[in-house]
């Protein structure tokens, strides 16, 4: 039977087992105290005397005892409750029993004749909703009955403090009767339908109630209270004896007078004393925290001292309200009343005789009683240090620094201001301040001279400022710097924020208070992370109760709330305000009340785990400098690595066993910390293997900072590893190393690369004297997007280069980290500035790593509990990794929850890098934290996971967050869990249970984070620029159950993953393309249209809808088993026809869009226009010709013609194909342009690895694709005989073109190709033969725009492979042609602009005079480039625009001064990786051969902008980067480069003076 359902008393050692697993008090105590046979009757007895004796810790002792004396307390209050709830049922009986056992039924105890016709006379003006009060009862009944409502204290006798309130619902004690004379006895009524009758029937009822009640105290010589609103029997109301009710009180003074009665009810000679003894009424508020409603308990206290009632006894009247004459009477005869038990009955006729002569010994013990209550009791001192020591570190010698405080405080008097220096140490995360002045005079004030902080108002916090929606969380730095929360505005503000009275807060405030609580501790903070600090520092109001109450029912109670109050006062204030939340022993337990602040200053001082002193960072003198917390957090952007780093640690705080989990985290695989080092460094640790990476990647730094090489403003030192090696080990031992000589730091990618910039410079800056000469800083940088990095370089560059500071050594440092799956690949193709670090070890590394592992197994650590370092040191050799894996699984239990979750997060961990589950998730999934008791701070995940999730299973937390999450210990380690896990069950349907999981995915915290992992579980391709070992068409995980399974399990797996991510267009185009993948294009072409349903202007969207019926077309086309007639063929054509016109609508989204540059939409439509042709020429209606020409098929597509065969069937086809060609000529000429920009060499390797896949073509050499489809598209259209007939209405230019374009010209890019050909004369003479296709008198016949820029271009080419070609023309002549783009007032493309920078640069020959209409013609072709340019780049990321150089400035004259790109290459020795990392880092420009052809211009800068002198006129010049511009104003010279962005400046020198050279890198 479950423990819960026991009394204590019946519990056994099983019972008593789990209620103690629920408390979170530490396995090994559990099983100690099961292994003593701790039964219930044990548990009550257990005291400290026995738990010290079986080893337990302080701490502990004192939860196990507080929550031993709750659970006693609860089990006490609900029995109590009902007990009194079966003794009330049956009240009216007892006492017509006890009291007249003579009379029949029909007739009422004395008290009831007295005091009842008032209830008689409303229960029958209510007899008409008796029934249906009946039937509602009933089932209040059946849901009340059984529940155990809160137990509460009564107002202590006499007490006039406003501040107690009572707390409605909630159950004071049994009524009482007579118990010592001095301690109150106590009755209730519930005078629940008095209240709302007339003064006089109020009045009565009242007076009839409290002179019985008197008469009865005072004849006993008791202390009594009687309260009016509280339940005094239950009747049908569905409510329980001693209830909290409260009633409405319409005039205190109808009570206050209904006192008068005294006078009229007692005898004269006693009615002075009965006056003196019954007390005026007191009014407690009765507070509730679901209604507004004011009602009050209404108490009347009797006193009868021995002065006043010596000898005396008290008879009285009682007064009846007469229903008839509506008039109130007395009762005929007096009464004398006694207290019998919880009542007050008269006393029998028989007995007033014996009754009247106790008196005398009623007064003897009145007097004792009197005597003995007045003695001093001396109260002994609560140890509130300890309690303290508890409450925020359970009870540990110090504090936990991982938690975070929430501060919420009022005023701070300005004696208080020197004793809160604790709050300057703590992590305080936030503050809700409700001192308006407290950034004037308060607690603000103080805070912000030693934090960085930034202030808010609750709007903020709960995402409802008038100006907006704040930024999301890391923007508001809210886990960097403290956010300061002015809850009732600022009286300073100039804003509108102004303070205001508790009503107008509780009406325009509190509703924002609760959305930012909420938002607090459901989105941003886990539970168990934070403690809430109340400072009660001056008198409470209502709003700080609020808050308390807020903070209780987000937080499930009370376990990590913390109250310190200095005042009784204010505490007492607080507490009986906030107890309508939990009860006054609930926030005793949890309250430091009446020790100093002085006191809890100096207390919690000491507790902290460092000390306050300063932190320090060097100079460039070789000093050191302070570094403040102020300063350092204004740099929030950058985690600071000081000199003396770790110093501020009390050493002394830390046991063995805690420096050994510092150790042992990191060999179980966590990231290392600087703690790692420092214990290292103080000889408490094992030293850190230092690998050999960890040394290159030094000398590697060396070489940086002596400027061995180049010069560079901000140099690069990147580190490539496999998981798991170290690679992120050896960045931090570089920079630990470097701590004491540079300025180190790691940047938190969180940021933008803008704020981290900034902070970069402020931090370089800091403390020095002379900036152009302060320490280099180290900046680390990890697991970073290619894009971030290039923008943080540009920032950094651009910001160095404005400063105009010409510094021997760089500027900054970026330590670039990141994980690979093929970090060699990685290192080879940039070796002088990349480590590799691999699982593989160094002979020397090994033996290091052995002797390691002997001294760690030396400690007694299993090789279990350091996994990561045991693999490392069998290299991750594959069946190692198995065995050992194999060897933990081998007893688990398969089906128990923490395998489940294990195996979730592996199957997360394997396939998506850096994936984790936070600790959040994982507690939700285990449901874990779901019951109050199980709320302790020394609550432990780890104990609830089975022995083989602990061994598998690492803790880490989230940098930017602190959020603790959960990962395996390493990919490989997922893997194998994967494989020897899953049995017979596929991993489809592991992904499948995933996704079903709705407390994983219902779970708020850490919710974005699991979300992305998700998706990227199912849409994240692997590609090589990343790091990966290949480039893949679907996610891992997809392909992997391609292959392993089949498709359709795929495609099951990713539909429930849309429709449980809200259906994902992306999760929707994923399926489109698996489906048309697999070759099920009805299914394919459904997905299409859902994800352009829910994105119809993304470009990849509509391309993916393209490439369905592109993929369709040419599945049904590979199927023909014979020749199609034109009537079959129509659905093949409708097919191609509606994938182009996809594609040119993905072509149009592209454009628009300003965050990318899709070109995919341009060759899907060259690529099908292309097929669709071949087709059509297959048609026997478009026969061929006898010399193998399309004439046919040409004449319809250009002109008029239509064979009468397909003029009926076709005849919704033949508008579409005969736009066909245009279509095609449009895409591949903006193919052209486009890859004239930019740099499209993206990997050489594929060329060497001969990648035939056409669609690979397109993306690795779109060049060579380019030329390829250009000349399938010209075949198509070549018909020699029609161009020859000129009656066929052909177009011979069109002929003409077509021919260039079969032989590989036509266009600026495929022209250009001509110049990469190896066979220097073969493409001469194609080049020649193109030129003979072109009139020989271009300045009289007229060519178009785009064959004269075509013929142009031919020309140069041709120069540069053929320089004595006897085709060529004239320099000039080619000037004179080019001219029209100068004067044309229609748009050229860009091309034509780059032709006349070519053209009309100076030269030695043909410009011998300055002219300045030819610099004219320079500018406006390079203001047009560079809009050109600017269009054509939209908001794209730097990384992305490598414009492309195509020509250099020769030495020679005419067109021989053009020199290629390519023929520099071919000047440059080496494989391709060493040639392209010449070009890199500039030393191309060290080869003489090179320099023999190129001519060095000169120019000059000023304001670190570059110039250069034309014909006449000046032109700014883009250097390839800003860094490579030398500081201040300086002649230099250059190499002049000619792009698509215009003039470009390469290995700029300043005059003169070569030594000081800074070179820029490609």
């Amino acid at each position: 039977m479950d423990y819960r359902t026991l009394p204590v008393k019946e519990w056994d050692e099983n019972h008593v087992q789990c209620w103690l697993e629920s408390t979170g008090i530490k396995k090994e105590y559990v099983e100690k105290l099961y292994a003593e046979e701790v039964t219930g009757p044990a548990l009550i007895e257990l005291d400290d005397s026995f738990l010290k004796g079986i080893g337990m810790k302080g701490g502990q002792i004192h939860m196990l005892i507080r929550k031993r004396n709750e659970l006693l307390q609860l089990q006490e209050n609900a029995q109590q409750a009902k007990r009194s709830s079966s003794k009330t049922s049956d009240r009216t009986n007892v006492q017509t029993d006890t009291v007249s056992p003579r009379k029949g039924p029909a007739q009422k105890t004395s008290s009831e004749d007295s005091c009842g016709p008032v209830d008689e006379t409303s229960r029958e003006n209510t007899a008409s909703t008796s029934g249906r009060r009946q039937r509602r009862s009933k089932n209040s009944q059946l849901k009340n009955t059984d529940e155990v409502l809160e137990l509460s204290n009564c107002r202590p006798f006499r007490s006039q403090n406003t501040d107690f309130k009572y707390v409605k619902d909630r159950v004071l004690a049994p009524e009482s009767g007579v118990d010592g004379l001095i301690t109150p006895c106590h009755e209730y009524k519930s005078f629940a339908i008095a209240a709302e009758l007339n003064k006089n029937q109020l009045q009565s009822k009242f007076a009839c109630e409290v002179i019985r009640f008197a008469s009865a105290c005072m004849n006993i010589r008791t202390n009594g209270t009687i309260h009016f609103g509280i339940m005094d029997s239950v009747e049908d109301r569905g409510q329980k004896h001693g209830q909290i009710i409260g009633i409405k009180v319409k005039e205190r003074e109808y009570y206050v007078d209904a006192l008068d009665y005294i006078e009229k009810c007692f005898d004269e000679k006693v009615q002075e004393i009965a006056r003196k003894c019954i007390h005026p009424p007191v009014f407690v508020e009765v507070i509730s925290k679901d209604s507004q409603e004011q009602r009050f308990v209404v108490e009347v206290d009797i006193e009868p001292t021995y002065s006043l009632v010596k000898n005396s006894f008290f008879e009285v009247y009682l007064p009846k309200y007469n229903e008839g004459s509506q008039k109130v009477s007395l009762t005929k005869d007096r009464a004398l009343y006694q207290r019998l038990g919880a009542k007050s009955e008269p006393v029998k006729h028989n007995d007033l005789v014996t009754f009247i002569q106790g008196l005398q010994d009623r007064d003897a013990q009145r007097e004792k009683a009197e005597l003995s209550s007045t003695e001093v009791h001396t109260e002994i001192p609560q140890n509130l240090g300890r309690k303290l020591s508890i409450l925020l570190n359970d009870g540990k010698s110090y504090m936990d620094d991982s938690l975070r405080y929430i501060l919420v405080t009022n005023r701070c008097e300005k004696d208080d201001m020197n004793y809160i220096n604790f709050l300057m140490h703590l992590n305080i995360f936030c503050v809700f301040d409700f001192d308006e002045d407290s950034n004037v005079s308060g607690l603000y004030s103080k805070y912000k001279e030693h934090h960085a902080t930034r202030s808010y108002f609750l709007q903020d916090f709960s995402n409802e400022s008038k100006t907006g929606n704040p930024p999301a969380q890391k923007h508001l730095c809210l886990f960097d710097q403290t956010s300061w929360i002015f809850c009732n505005g600022r009286s300073d503000f100039l804003g509108d924020e102004k303070p205001c009275d508790e009503n107008t807060w509780i009406r325009t405030k509190k509703k924002y208070l609760k959305k930012a609580i909420t938002r607090i501790c459901d989105e941003i903070l886990p539970k168990r992370s934070f403690v809430v600090l109340f400072l009660l520092l001056s008198p409470v109001q209502k709003p700080l109760v609020d808050t308390f109450q807020e903070f209780y029912t987000e937080m499930n109670g009370a376990e990590y709330i913390v109250c310190i109050a200095e005042s009784r006062e204010n505490y007492w204030k607080w507490a009986n305000l906030a107890q309508a939340s939990c009860s006054i022993e609930t926030l005793e337990q949890c309250s430091i009340v009446g020790m100093k602040l002085s006191h809890v200053d100096a207390t919690i001082q000491t507790m902290l785990p460092s000390t306050a002193q300063p932190r320090h960072l060097p100079v460039s003198t070789r000093g050191l400098c302070t570094l403040p917390s102020l300063e350092e957090e204004k740099l929030f952007s950058l985690e600071i690595l000081c000199v003396d780093q770790c110093d501020d640690i009390k050493l002394d705080f830390l046991t063995e066993k805690e420096i050994q989990e510092i150790e042992q985290n990191f060999y179980r695989g966590r990231k290392i910390i600087w703690e790692n080092f420092w214990l290292a460094d103080k000889r408490r640790c094992g030293e850190i293997i230092e690998r050999e990476a960890c040394k290159d990647a030094s000398k590697l730094l060396d070489d940086i900072l002596r400027g061995s090489r180049l010069n560079y403003s901000v140099a690069k030192l990147k580190i490539f590893h496999h998981p798991g090696s170290g690679g992120s080990t050896i960045a931090r031992q570089v920079l630990w190393k470097r701590r004491k000589d540079l300025r180190c730091a790691v940047i938190k990618v969180s940021y933008s690369p803008a704020t981290v910039c900034e902070h970069a410079l402020a931090f370089r800056d800091y403390e020095e004297k002379d900036i152009s000469h302060c320490l280099p800083v180290l900046l680390l940088i990890e697991d970073y997007d290619e894009d971030y990095l290039e923008e943080l370089r540009n920032e950094l560059m651009d910001a160095v280069a404005t400063r105009k500071i010409n510094s021997p050594r760089p500027y900054f440092i970026l330590m670039c980290c990141r994980r690979s799956n093929d970090p060699e690949r990685l290192c080879k193709a940039s070796p002088l500035d990349t480590v590799a670090v691999t699982h593989k070890l160094m002979d020397s590394e090994k033996s290091l790593f052995r002797t390691k592992l002997e001294k760690l197994k030396q400690k007694d650590v299993k090789p279990e509990f350091i996994l990561t370092f045991v693999l490392m040191c069998e290299e991750f050799n594959e069946t190692y990794v198995r065995d050992f894996v194999g060897h933990i699984l081998q007893d688990i239990d398969r089906h128990s929850r923490d395998t489940c979750l294990m195996r979730y997060v592996a199957l997360l961990n394997f396939y998506v890098p850096n994936s984790y589950v936070s600790l959040s998730h994982c507690e939700a999934f285990l449901g874990l934290g779901v019951y109050t008791e199980r709320k302790a701070r020394a609550y432990d995940f780890k104990s609830h996971l089975s022995e083989q999730a602990r061994m598998i299973f690492i803790e880490l937390r989230e940098s930017t967050t602190y959020i603790s999450s959960v990962q395996i210990i390493h990919c490989l380690v997922a893997k194998e869990i994967l494989h020897q896990l899953s049995g017979n069950e596929p991993q489809s349907q592991l992904a499948m249970t995933l996704l079903q999981e709705k407390t994983l995915f219902e779970n708020r915290f850490g919710r974005e984070e699991f979300i992305k992992f998700i998706r990227d579980l199912f849409i994240r391709r692997d590609k090589r620029s990343r790091g990966d070992n290949t480039d893949t068409l679907f996610s891992p995980f997809i392909e992997h159950v391609c292959k392993a399974e089949d498709c359709e399990k795929a495609i099951a797996v990713l539909k429930a993953a849309y429709e449980l991510l809200g259906k994902d267009p992306f999760f929707a185009q994923q399926l489109a393309r698996l489906h048309y993948n697999n070759e099920k294009f009805k299914d394919a072409e459904y997905w299409a249209g859902v994800a352009k349903f829910h994105l119809p202007n993304d470009s990849y969207i509509l391309d993916t809808e393209g490439q369905v019926y592109r993929k369709w077309f040419s599945f049904t086309v590979d199927k023909m088993t014979q020749e199609d007639t034109p009537e079959s063929i129509i659905p093949k054509i409708e097919m191609a026809l509606k994938a182009m016109k996809c594609f040119r609508a993905a072509q149009q989204a592209a454009k628009a869009e300003r965050d990318s540059m899709n070109n995919a939409g341009y060759f899907g439509e060259v690529e099908v226009g292309c097929r669709l042709l071949r087709l059509l020429s297959t048609v026997h209606v478009f026969r061929r010709s006898p010399e193998r020409e399309n004439s046919e098929l040409v004449k319809y597509l250009i002109t008029d013609y239509i064979p009468k065969d397909i003029e009926k069937t076709w005849a919704r086809l033949h508008s579409r194909l005969k736009g066909l060609r245009q279509n095609l000529y449009n895409a591949l000429e903006w193919i052209s342009e486009d890859l004239s920009y930019f740099q499209t060499d993206k990997n050489h390797e594929k060329e060497e690895e001969d990648e035939k896949d056409e669609k690979e073509e397109q993306i690795y050499n779109p060049r060579k694709w380019l030329k390829r489809q250009s000349e399938v598209y010209a075949k198509f259209f070549i018909a020699t005989a029609l161009a020859e007939d000129s009656n066929s209405g052909f177009d011979s230019q069109l002929i003409r073109r077509m021919n260039i374009y079969k032989s590989g010209g036509g266009s600026v890019t495929n022209i250009l190709s001509f110049l990469t050909d190896k066979k220097e004369t073969r493409s001469a003479e194609k080049l020649e033969k193109i030129l003979s296709f072109y009139t020989d008198n271009p300045l009289q016949d007229r060519l178009e725009d785009t064959d004269l820029i075509n013929y142009i271009l031919c020309h140069i080419t041709l120069a540069c492979l053929s320089p004595g070609s006897a085709k060529l023309l004239p320099a000039q002549t080619l000037r004179d042609l080019s001219v029209r783009f100068f004067k044309g007032k229609r748009p050229f493309p860009a091309s034509a602009y780059f032709l006349l920078t070519l053209l009309y640069w100076p030269d030695e020959a043909l410009d011998k005079e300055p002219n300045p209409d030819k610099d004219e013609i320079l500018h406006s072709a390079l203001q047009t480039l560079k809009r050109l340019y600017d269009i054509k780049m939209k908001d794209v990321p730097t990384r992305k625009k490598r414009i492309y150089t195509h020509f250099f400035l020769g030495k020679g004259y005419g067109l021989s001064k053009i020199v290629h790109k390519t023929k520099i290459d071919k000047l440059i020795t080496g494989s391709l990786d060493e040639r392209r990392m010449k070009w890199l880092h500039g030393t191309v420009w060290n080869i003489a051969s090179i320099r023999d052809i190129l001519k060095r211009v000169s120019g000059w800068t000023k304001d670190r902008n570059l110039f250069i002198r034309g014909h006449v006129k000046e032109f700014p010049i883009l250097p390839l980067h800003r860094d490579s511009v030398p500081p201040g104003n300086e002649n230099v010279t250059f190499y002049l480069g000619f792009s698509f962005n215009g003039l470009v400046a390469f290995n700029i020198e300043v005059e003169n003076n070569p030594t000081v050279s800074r070179i820029q890198s490609i």
